[in-house]
This record gives C-alpha cells, structure tokens and sequence, in this order.
C-alpha cells in the first residue's frame, strides 16, 4: 500500500444541485472508461489516488477545487457511475454510516469478480486497518468521517478517506495505492501535503515507532494490570501525565477508567501477536495507543515518532522547490491524460468544452 498524499480543504456543508450532480455523474464515468482502455485499471488507480490529479479531476467535473466537499462529491459521481461490468472497478463505502458498510461492499465485489476468499478477507482487513491507521495511529487532529474502497477485478484496490478537525475547520484527505507496499505501519506516507505541520502528531505507522510497536503489543501481553499505576492515583501514586516526560513530545491527560482497562484485559486474553493484530482490537483506539506509546518511552526509553508525516508538497513537488523542485513532465502528464481522456470521451462538444475550460482554469 502507498499513501500518495494528503490536502487541507476548508469544511464546507450543503449539497451540489441535482442539475451538476447528473452532469459530474456522466463526465466521470466517460473520462474513466478512456483512462481504462487507453491505459489500463491500474494506471486509473495510480492516477485517482495522486491528489493533484484528483483535484485536477474534480474540477475538471465542475466542482470547486477547494472545498472538502471535493472528495464527498467527486467520489460519490464515481459510485454512481463506475460499474464492475464496464469499467472492472467496484467503489464502496462512503460517508458517514455507508463507510461502516464496506466490508460488505467488499463481499459483494468480490462475489462479481469471483475473487477467492482469502482475497475478500484481507481486502475486509486492509479496509478496516488503513481507517484504523489515519484516524488512531496517526494522531494529527483530524477524526475520519469518509472512507472509500475500490476494487477491480484482480483484487487490487486503493482507498480514499478524509478527516476533518473540529478546530480549525478543515478537511484533510488521505489516499492509499494498495500496489505499492507491503508494510502499513512502516512509513507508508509520501508526498503528504498542506499547509502546516502538527507537533503533536503521535506517528506509529513509522519505522522510528518499531520498538514503541513491539513493547505495546508486549505490555498488553503481560497483562494490563500493572499498567494501573500509571494511570490512576491511588495511594498519593502519580498518573502519567505527572511523570517528567521528554521534551520531544507534549502529553495530554491519559487517565484510564475502570471501563477502559476492562478492554486492555480483553486485549490481554486474546494475545495478539502484532502490533497490527492489537490495533485492529475492538475498542483499542487513540488514547489506548497513545497510553501504549507513553508508557514504553516512560518505561523503557523506547519513544514512539512525534514528527506529523505530512510533507509540504503535493507528489507533484513544491512551486518554492520545497521539498523537492516541481517535476514538470509528470506534471504535464498527469493534466495531459485529463486532456485527452475528455477529448476522447463520448461528449457532446460543448460538454467538452466546458471541462476543458475548467482544467485551464485549474492549472492557471
């Protein structure tokens, strides 16, 4: 799996007119069909999780370019429109409660394709950890609200979901490319962008944050119960925010109720044998791995990364050349494959106009 990037995008609420959503509906469809057969699946897939061109892509349909409604808008004309028959791709999962239907998204894919059960079951999997990982291992502020899943009929996928922060009002979108690498929790991110980084950020998709992994997976092992005193004052103890903690990363109040340990002990009882077994736990989320990832730094000088993976730049590169110069030939390519997928799309001429005008006006 390969996380392309990530965008900032301002929360805006409301509902496109039926009129343009009809119209984005058709156009996608069209322009998908021609990066298929004058490319293939795969290329579609590399393309759609690229965020440049995906918000090329989205204006391109007619929707505005910086708006979080971009992906809620631009991914539901391609559900609407992507059909398994034409186009060897099935999208499932959504917004809101149709995320939480994926894996049966993912069932239902894999009975059109005749995928083999094993596939359909780590595509479940892949689903349900790829969400587990933006919205819990990597704390940065943002809560996911969206979650889309495509499957072609290979049984490769890719996914994209979005968060939005309460605080700042903004939105930002993660892609996932399921061809490019075999590890999540091992700095699966390149080409992350927006406009600031979070120092905050708790990181455990990283490969500083191996040993912080190992010892959390350990320390549930060797059951929870001596972890208590780390978090609740008994006896004039300390919880840990108490403790002096290094001065790389902040801490937030970590007190652990009752309640909460009784999913610790769960966790204990299961034994799970890696980090990624012990994340997907039921009810194991941000503060428990957050607590996991204090206590092994406390404990056993062992720290978790604190570095936001966000990059500042789109894969494309910087216009400041920060981090790296624009590459401009793949950035040509990617509009020059918008250009000529409208061009040979079945479109009325003025249809193809009007796209054609909106992607000028985007690379302008």
């Amino acid at each position: 799996m390969y996380k392309k990037g990530t965008v900032n995008l301002p929360l805006h609420g409301g509902h496109p007119p039926a009129w343009l959503f009809q119209r984005m509906k058709k156009l996608s469809g069209a322009l998908t069909s021609v990066i298929i057969e004058e490319y293939s699946i795969e290329e579609f897939l590399n393309r759609i999780t690229n965020p440049h061109w995906f918000q090329a892509f989205s204006c391109v349909l007619g929707f505005d370019w910086h708006s979080s409604g971009t992906t809620t808008t631009t991914l539901g004309a391609l559900k609407a429109s992507l059909t398994p028959e034409e186009h060897g791709i099935y999208l499932t999962g959504g917004k809101g409660g149709k995320s939480r239907k994926t894996p049966q998204g993912i069932e239902h894919a894999g009975e059109l394709f005749n995928l083999k059960t094993k596939t359909i079951n780590n595509l479940i999997n892949t689903s349900k950890l790829s969400a587990k990982i933006d919205n819990s291992c990597i704390q940065d502020g943002y809560t996911l609200y969206q979650h889309h899943f495509f499957i072609t009929e290979k049984g490769e996928w890719a996914v994209i979901q979005q968060g939005l922060n309460a605080k700042n009002k903004y939105a930002r979108r993660y892609h996932w490319l399921g061809s490019e690498v075999n590890d999540l929790l091992n700095d699966p991110h390149s080409g992350i962008s927006c406009d600031e980084k979070n120092p905050k950020t708790l990181n455990m998709p990283s490969q500083e944050s191996k040993q912080a992994q190992k010892i959390s997976v350990d320390l549930i092992n060797d059951n929870p119960n001596h972890l208590r005193q780390y978090f609740k004052r008994k006896n004039n103890q300390m919880l840990l925010e108490d403790y002096t903690m290094p001065s790389h990363h902040p801490v937030l109040d970590m007190d652990i109720s009752d309640k909460e340990f009784e999913v610790l002990t769960r966790a204990w009882e299961i034994q799970p044998e890696n980090y990624e077994e012990l994340i997907l736990l039921k009810g194991i989320g941000p503060k428990k791995i957050r607590a996991l990832a204090l206590i092994s730094d406390l404990v056993y000088g062992e720290p978790a990364s604190w570095k936001d993976p966000v990059k500042y730049s789109f894969t494309h590169g910087g216009k400041d050349g920060f981090p790296y110069p624009v590459d401009r030939e793949v950035y040509d390519n990617s509009i020059q494959t918008i250009k000529d997928a409208i061009d040979q799309a079945c479109l009325k001429k003025d249809e193809k106009l009007k796209a054609i005008k909106r992607l000028d006006d985007f690379i302008s």
